[in-house]
């Protein structure tokens, strides 16, 4: 992420997705893969997407730094192969508390998240439940991370998130069942809800343990 006015090659955010840029950009990656599956195109796609955005917000948010991701005010930049590169802001953001783990998810939800998932499935294909747990898991890694502690292996600082039904404020979770823990061999392993079917990619491997599929997790 940077700003708007430093990032080369930005184009507002709004009209890329809403028009015909996306589904060019989409097209290009799906014919650098032998002409792959489009939904599957899409869905991988989206993990980009998902990690350029969600990974800066909430590293930032963690440290009390409200990064200004609106949809309506965002850039996109994309990378020769049609993947998005990086992501422009309006301006640098402000300090502020947000409210705990799904204080500072919400304002992403209905400012940014909510308007994506649905172009996705629109524009490309992929369901409501597959992109938002295409997003769930960049959240997922970017709490984790910057939890500064560890209480044994079963600690999970973002479960509250994909436990409750509902978000700040009482609006419905969407990314609630997104990701579980299983105990398998007596390790604990964080798996999706719904595969991102990034395994139909030639040349792309599967997500491991992480996958939905047990048939893909030692791929």
């Amino acid at each position: 992420m940077m700003l708007s006015s430093d990032l080369e090659g930005a184009m507002p955010l709004g009209a890329f997705l809403a028009g015909d840029g996306f589904a060019h950009a989409l097209d290009r990656l799906a014919a650098a893969h032998g002409n792959a599956d489009r939904r599957a195109a899409a869905s991988f796609w989206s993990l980009y997407y998902f990690s350029a955005l969600t990974i800066p917000y909430v590293v930032a948010g963690r440290m009390q730094a409200a990064l200004p991701v609106g949809y309506d005010e965002m850039t996109i930049a994309l990378a020769e192969d049609g993947l998005p590169r990086a992501f422009g802001l309006p301006h640098e953001g402000s300090w502020g508390d947000g409210g705990g783990l799904l204080g500072l998810v919400t304002p992403l939800v209905e400012g940014h998240l909510a308007r994506v998932v649905e172009l996705f499935k629109e524009k490309a294909g992929i369901s409501a439940k597959l992109a938002w747990n295409n997003a769930a898991v960049y959240i997922d890694y970017a709490v984790n991370a910057t939890e500064p502690t560890s209480n044994g292996e079963d600690h999970w600082p973002s479960r509250p998130l994909f436990d409750r039904p509902q978000l700040a404020g009482g609006r419905r979770n969407p990314f609630h069942g997104c990701l579980r823990r299983e105990i398998e061999g007596g390790q604990a392993h964080c798996r999706r809800r719904v595969c991102c079917l990034r395994y139909m990619l030639p040349g792309i491997p599967s997500c491991g343990e992480l996958c939905a599929l047990p048939s893909q997790r030692k791929q």
